[in-house]
């Protein structure tokens, strides 16, 4: 899923199931039939998939010089084909030895090289921060799953009725407000400005509701701003300081952070986006994320998100019986199931992320304890496809061809 705007508005391409563009989700709002929730109401176990288990860990292959080949034409052949400035890439799993690449720039300015050492704007992988921060209350006895969104913050349409758990699972009905053309006007006349939870919501608010609570799976942007808001009540923190202190640094990540404004560490690259007010490609790398927000304002690197793929999907901050209602996915698509916050597509578990000038895809395969992350700085997509899915695609097709991670391109539409 992605917490891109809306003028792209692919679906699922990028994590968060629905690549959509910088609202993240735009066009998806699938029935959740009865025989699909009862499908839902076992949980998935870590390594199975909406389709069927997972490769045993003997299928990867050893990640030889032969097969490192195979994946840099793969990957620099994407890059041809869509155009893209720059990418990083980490595969590896255990016994089977490890594959980092950087490929391209950095900066189309001065040519200077990408490296596996910069920081990336990550997008709606932060999604998965903001649940598990969710859940580690949860596990606290602070929340329930089953609370109505009402009983922590007012003014919410049908906020008696729509849980937590409907929030963090995309089946609110919510209006999602990064698809409102008052917003889209509103941060690319001005993409450095700030934006309040409270301002981000009042976009979503003044729509009404597209469906009744848990009826369809819709890709929100909106369920995570009031979660945010959620965690940021329950605990007395600020949700970004919440997140560094509580998710991040327990899960041993030390180049990741939550950002309160456009701040970005060094080294970084720049990022590359057509969602401006001209459409012109412009560089995004000081635009204010806040907007994203607890939906997508995150900033990693390479090796933290590889690490936090491990964690996510395993469930290391969590209680297992938390973790299992994590992962216990709706249908959202052909062989994807989307969880709390996190998506299963044919086995592979995590979420990808794309806001303006950047994408990053964040995914764990179980039985064979294998991580595919990558960043890249750019989210224009092609053909109607995130560029993050089809660098997926075109690595695991190499690596875990009965488990490919696949998600179907959607149709290119204006605003």
């Amino acid at each position: 899923m992605s917490t891109r705007l809306r003028k792209v508005a692919v679906g699922m391409a990028a994590v968060g199931l629905v690549v959509v563009p910088l609202g993240a989700g735009a066009g998806y709002a699938l029935d959740v039939s009865s025989a699909s929730r009862a499908a839902a109401s076992a949980p998935v176990a870590p390594g199975a998939s909406p389709s069927g288990p997972v490769a045993a860990d003997g299928e990867f292959p050893q990640l030889t010089p032969a097969v490192a080949r195979q994946l840099d034409d793969a990957v620099r052949k994407v890059m041809s084909e869509a155009k893209i400035p720059g990418v990083m890439v980490s595969l590896s799993a255990p016994g089977k030895g490890e594959y980092v690449r950087a490929f391209g720039v950095a900066d189309k300015a001065t040519g200077q090289s990408i490296s596996t050492n910069m920081y990336m704007r990550i997008g709606s992988v932060t999604k998965t921060f903001t649940v598990t921060a969710l859940l580690q209350l949860v596990d606290q006895g602070k929340v329930g799953l089953d609370d109505p969104i009402g009983k922590y913050v007012s003014g919410v349409p049908n906020g008696d009725r729509i849980t937590l758990r409907e929030l963090a699972g995309m089946r609110s009905g919510l209006f999602n407000y990064s698809e409102d053309e008052g917003f889209f006007k509103a941060l690319t006349s001005n993409p450095r400005r700030p934006f309040t939870p409270q301002e981000l919501l009042a976009y979503s608010f003044k729509h009404p509701v597209l469906f009744e609570p848990n009826a369809k799976f819709s890709y929100c942007n909106t369920n995570l701003i009031l979660l945010g808001l959620v965690v940021e009540k329950q605990t007395g923190q600020r949700l970004n300081d919440y997140i560094n202190q509580k998710v991040a640094r327990p899960a041993g990540l030390r180049h990741t952070l939550f950002p309160v404004g456009a701040e970005f560490p060094s080294p970084h690259s720049q990022g590359y986006t057509d969602q401006t007010a001209t459409g012109k490609v412009e560089d995004a790398a000081d635009w204010n994320p806040s907007w994203g927000w607890a939906a997508g304002a995150m900033i990693s690197d390479l090796g933290d998100l590889k690490t936090w793929a491990r964690v996510l999907a395993t469930g290391t901050l969590l209680k297992p019986a938390t973790q299992a209602e994590r992962l216990n996915v709706v249908d959202a698509l052909p062989g994807t199931g989307y969880g709390l916050g996190i998506f299963n597509v044919q086995g592979w578990i995590g979420h990808n992320g794309s806001l303006p000038g950047y994408q990053a895809l964040v995914v764990y395969l179980p039985q064979a304890k294998a991580t595919l992350t990558l960043t890249l700085n750019t989210d224009i997509s092609y053909e109607g496809s995130e560029p993050s899915t089809l660098f997926g695609e075109a690595i695991t097709k190499i690596v875990t061809p009965d488990h490919v991670f696949s998600l179907p391109a959607q149709p290119v539409t204006g605003h």
